[in-house]
């Protein structure tokens, strides 16, 4: 399976992301506060041989699981790692470059949507 299809295979699919970076919290590293809830999907291997990240959208309060939709990809062209997008089933558009910009505008990144998210854009 190539890199791409490890992530995109989750696209339209209900997943559970633990979330080990709530809404509000402080990067260990370098500081910043995310500015929406962040973590992985248990059971998988990104690039960079840890789990595959997920910025879980839409929800207000610091969580530790959730469970949702993945909407988008989000590739990193410059980095060895990419991430998913989830959010509540059924839920509005929403933009999601402009929630997660706090970490993503340090990168080259591309969103990929889900076929259902598309037809929703439309």
């Amino acid at each position: 399976m190539d890199d791409l299809e490890k992530y995109t295979k989750f696209l339209g699919k209900d997943v559970t992301v633990e979330i080990d970076r709530p809404k509000g919290s402080l990067h260990p590293r370098f500081g910043f506060t995310y500015e929406v809830n962040y973590g992985f999907i248990p059971d998988t291997q990104a690039g960079d041989g840890h789990e595959i990240d997920a910025y879980v959208l839409g929800i207000e309060n610091a969580l530790s699981e959730y469970n949702g939709t993945c909407i988008a990809v989000v590739i990193r062209h410059n980095d060895d790692e990419n991430k998913l997008v989830v959010r509540p089933s059924g839920m509005a558009p929403i933009h999601i470059m402009e929630q997660i910009n706090f970490v993503e505008s340090y990168y080259d990144t591309e969103i990929i949507l889900s076929e259902g998210e598309k037809e929703r854009r439309k």
